[in-house]
């Protein structure tokens, strides 16, 4: 399996919201803890980490401060320890319902409470000991079985989820978590969710929703019958077993799910990798050897290009671009200009990627034409989730705007068209940018936005006016940012 960062396990982070809807937050000031904050932002994040000495217990771990949560034998809680010690071990106690009651392991009492009247003193669970689990992470991922060491994917044919890639390679590799009901639905490339039976579904029926375990950093997802999903057969197929503890094939881990994109020539031909290791434009349609993993370096915000074959783009004598690099290096980088509906690569001899006579493509330019620009076209979001700093992306209520500060996420359906994305929202609206930059969800006619891959996991959003899409203090999604930085740039 290929290495470089092509498959990075997603830290699971997640907020614990009690019974009057607040989240469990972690303050600065003197390390209190408290259930007041209406929705997910920083302070309300935690994460999930096993027992040091190897038991049954956890730890919560404030992803805001760095400090562990702990629970003294009277009761009082907070989140001071740096290290953590004998009162920051918790059990973890899943209800039937799908929350989790949370027990100090050295104390055997139950965590609650309102407001900020925290504490870990109680003998019974009555409905203020009972958290909601909601992840803080992206929803949108790879899930790979950890049994089988395969990606889960849909297979339209057999009208079923498995578990049989080697690659998470393509639109089918896609899942999206769905919140639904203090539960967590799996909705496939197409829309449909998987029921416990491995069936697919247009709705998010109760056999569609999952309680959320943890055990060992890893994933397990548990039905309405106590039973938990796991890939079975030869085929791998994807649906509740017998098992009624999580073992090893029960487990998964989610892992960051890169943009795949295609390239499309002057030559109105896909960029592949079919013929031999040469990349050329030569090809009509678009299938996994048109298809591209793209990363972008954190630091130099350069990109890099893997191939089906195994391969990354790299820079080879006399300018050539060959899909043979098993490891990144400088030969294997290249700046993207966006150049509106079109893109132009720039590779590490500082010249730029054309495509010549014979289809073939080699950085031998130094200005940009015709035959040094691509159309770029991302194919595994069919789906969008977009979270900007403040939030996820959601439809303001009673309104045809879009909140951008939300702890819930909408789900858009993502077309293209000649360079340009069009954006449907909820009832089949499409994304427009109204008076004063204000983007509305209702349209009856497409808008073009260009997408800009600007950062790992994040792009830029540009509407028809040259303007950026942002969110911002009052948190309105509005396209009038000049620079596609900060509050303009949304993971997805």
């Amino acid at each position: 399996m290929p290495t470089n960062g092509l498959h990075q396990v997603l830290k699971i982070q997640f907020g614990l919201v009690n019974d009057t809807d607040r989240y469990l937050t972690a303050e600065s000031f003197g390390f209190k803890v408290n259930a007041s904050a209406p929705s997910l932002k920083r302070k309300q994040t935690w994460v999930l980490e096993p027992d040091p000495e190897q038991g049954t217990a956890v730890l919560f771990r404030s992803s805001h401060l760095g400090r562990y949560l702990s629970a003294e034998e009277d009761g009082r809680v907070a989140c001071e320890a740096e290290q953590p010690g004998r009162d920051c071990r918790f059990l973890v106690l899943p209800q039937p319902d799908g929350r989790w009651v949370l027990q100090s392991e050295p104390h055997g009492r139950f965590f609650g409470g309102t407001e900020d009247q925290l504490s870990c003193f109680a003998t019974a669970i009555s409905p203020a000991e009972l958290w909601t689990v909601h992840l803080a992470i992206h929803p949108q991922a790879h899930l790979l079985s950890i049994s089988r060491r395969r990606y889960v994917h849909l297979c339209p044919q057999e009208d079923e989820m498995a578990a049989d890639g080697d690659m998470p390679w393509g639109v089918d590799a896609l899942l999206t978590l769905i919140f639904q009901s203090r539960r967590y639905c799996l909705r496939a490339c197409d829309s449909r969710y998987l029921r416990s039976d491995g069936r697919l579904v247009r709705e998010p029926e109760a056999r569609a929703c999952y309680t959320l375990e943890f055990k060992a950093g890893k994933l397990a997802f548990k039905d309405c019958d106590g039973r938990y999903l796991a890939p079975t057969g030869p085929a791998g197929t994807i649906k509740a077993g017998r098992n009624t503890r999580p073992g090893k094939d029960e487990l998964f881990d989610l892992e960051e799910s890169h943009p795949q994109v295609v390239l499309v020539a002057a030559n109105r031909r896909y960029v592949s990798v079919r013929q031999g290791i040469n990349v050329s434009a030569n090809q009509d349609e678009e299938q996994d050897h048109e298809t591209f993993l793209m990363q972008i370096d954190q630091e130099t915000k350069k990109c890099t290009f893997y191939s089906s074959t195994g391969g990354y783009w790299t820079l080879v004598t006399h300018g050539g671009i060959q899909a043979t690099a098993t490891q990144v290096s400088a030969s294997t980088m290249f700046e993207v200009e966006w150049r509106g509906r079109r893109v132009a690569l720039k590779a590490s001899n500082g010249r730029y990627v054309c495509m010549k006579k014979n289809g073939q493509l080699a950085a031998i330019s130094d200005f940009v034409g015709e035959d040094e620009e691509f159309v770029l076209k991302l194919i595994n979001r069919p789906i969008l989730v977009l979270r900007g700093l403040d939030g996820f992306v959601c439809h303001r209520r009673g309104s045809n705007q879009l909140d951008t500060n939300r702890s819930v996420y909408d789900v858009f359906h993502l077309s293209f068209s000649d360079g340009a994305y069009q954006i449907r929202g909820r009832g089949g609206g499409f994304w427009y940018t109204g008076s004063h930059g204000a983007v509305c969800s209702d349209g009856e006619r497409a808008e073009d936005f260009l997408f800009e891959f600007r950062e790992r996991s994040r792009l830029a959003i540009r509407a028809r006016s040259g303007k950026y899409l942002r969110g911002g203090a009052s948190g309105m999604l509005r396209a009038d940012a000049d620079v596609p930085t900060g509050v303009a740039l949304w993971e997805y």
